[in-house]
């Protein structure tokens, strides 16, 4: 048998039981297998992992490996040999790695309106017209929609202003701006906030208020100005110049405020179209040339308008990756010749594999973000799962609606609906996925196994969601792999949280 075939492809293997005569009194413990070019990658639950060659690969399934030699060392100091199991050692080990199951959700997404002065052609939140008023959050529902994040069991919450375009209700992102803050000074959360914006609306007043009130700025930038401007169409202008213009105000101010500009920055994220697959270069010089220090190479999902223009803004799974390792060689490219710029997914990733972290990324955790990791808030006062619980309800879908904001937190939190999308968002309810040597990194998103396929929980073989995170933990193991020192740097600085001190409300 050749040495790349040892084991079925993804195979969960527990060899406790294998060559008990070689082992004894040591074992092998449960793990998973992956080819990596050359190598045989294997990791188990808690996430610890070795790249392999297949001599050694054959000699730890043997149980060849003794005491004292290179790599029966190697297996054990990875947790992937023991003598004994501690129980209690891996009790904690766990409880660490999930920790944030103990916190309730932090992230509260609500949605101050659904006008916006641009028609986005792929807008995963179905937006309406800036006349449509009937369609703007109240007073009364803000206040109500903090008291339930306020509920939240997690030491802090972060509120996030969503649309449409939020600055169109300028007076109740206003008000709960303050309502938090005064609500906070008896509650004592460590509460932070923040704002997805276009920034066409913006002007000095504002700019002030939000600066004063430490919140956080992030935008949406497709690329160069003709890119931008053909896919986030804005009948009031150039969209890109005044995107532009604003984000480098609002980096000047950082900047007179003292703070340190290789962390306070406006945050900026593309959306991916067909248009944008050739020009990969051209998108990350953008956003270099715009001072962002990340970029997020986010496609497109099923949600939305998004659904509708998929014939001439969609492209396949394939097409997307090959984007996405040309950006990112191009990235790591850049950063050789000293210019500091990550690519946000892969440091997410990186968090998980080189220093063991839960950087808490929703999508990238099991159970899943869906109701657990945070709730959207409607102008209407719904209650929803998600950012994209409430994108399939602006489609005319309310699967994902778990109450209103006139219910109580425990209500939300413990009803039927709540506890079924919870436990479709876990890894170990899939069967594709027990046996994947990603899953230690992995997670689900219930909204779009549903959109995509129709059931909560998916079926991960035949899923994108699966091939895309797959595929780029693949590349990242190809590049750790073969990685030269001054790329090791690299990637080990991209895995340095950035500190977001300044955007705490005490």
């Amino acid at each position: 048998m050749p040495d790349t075939e040892l084991l079925p492809h993804g195979r969960q293997v527990d060899f406790t039981a294998l060559a008990p005569e070689r082992w004894a009194p040591d074992f092998a413990t449960p793990f998973n297998q992956r080819m990596i070019g050359t190598k045989v990658l294997i990791t188990n639950d808690f996430g610890d992992w070795l790249l392999l060659p297949p001599h050694d690969f054959r000699a730890f399934i043997e149980g060849r490996p003794q005491p004292g030699e290179p790599l029966y060392e190697k297996l054990r100091a990875a947790n992937f040999i023991a003598k004994a199991v501690d129980v209690r050692d891996q009790a904690e080990r766990w409880r660490r790695k999930k920790q944030y199951l103990f916190h309730g959700p932090t992230l509260h997404g609500m949605v101050l309106t659904h006008r916006c002065n641009h028609g986005c052609q792929y807008c995963h939140s179905s937006v309406v017209g800036m006349e449509r008023y009937d369609t703007d959050m109240s007073f009364e529902v803000g206040e109500r929609a903090v008291d339930v994040a306020f509920q939240s069991t997690a030491w802090g919450i972060t509120i996030e202003f969503q649309g449409g375009e939020p600055t169109a209700n300028w007076p109740v992102l206003k008000h709960i701006v303050e309502y938090a803050t005064k609500k906070n000074q008896t509650v004592g959360k460590v509460l932070s906030f923040a704002l997805v914006t276009n920034l066409s609306l913006m002007d000095d007043e504002r700019l002030t208020f939000l600066l004063e009130n430490k919140v956080q700025i992030c935008t949406s930038l497709d690329g160069p100005e003709d890119l931008h401007n053909k896919i986030r169409v804005f009948k009031g202008g150039n969209s890109h110049a005044l995107l532009v213009e604003w984000m480098q105000k609002i980096n000047d101010r950082y900047r007179e405020m003292g703070l340190d500009t290789n962390h306070y920055r406006v945050e900026a994220l593309p959306t991916l179209t067909k248009p944008s697959l050739s020009r990969w270069k051209e998108i990350v010089d953008e956003f270099v040339a715009r001072g962002c220090r990340a970029i997020f190479l986010r496609k497109l999902d099923p949600f939305g308008f998004a659904a509708k223009s998929v014939k001439t803004l969609g492209y396949s799974m394939d097409e997307y990756l090959e984007f996405y390792a040309n950006a990112v060689d191009y990235i790591i490219e850049l950063n050789r010749q000293g210019v500091q710029v990550m690519e946000r997914h892969a440091a997410i990733m990186l968090n998980k594999i080189l220093i063991d972290e839960e950087p808490n990324y929703l999508d990238l955790r099991t159970p899943g973000g869906a109701c657990v990791g945070q709730l959207g808030y409607a102008p209407d006062g719904g209650v929803y799962s998600s950012d994209e619980g409430r994108f399939v309800a602006s489609m005319g879908d309310d699967m994902f609606r778990i109450g209103t904001v006139h219910d109580s937190y425990q209500k939300l939190m413990t009803n039927a609906a709540t506890r079924a999308l919870v436990m479709a968002g876990l890894n170990d309810a899939q069967p594709d996925c027990v046996s994947c040597v990603y899953k230690p990194w992995c997670g689900q998103q219930v909204e779009y196994n549903y959109k995509a396929q129709g059931s909560l929980h998916g079926h991960m073989r035949d899923s994108n969601w699966c091939k895309k995170h797959k595929s780029i933990f693949d590349y990242l193991m190809h590049k750790l792999e073969a990685a030269d020192d001054q790329e090791m740097e690299m990637f080990r600085r991209w895995t340095t949280n950035r500190t977001l001190d300044h955007f705490i409300v005490q």
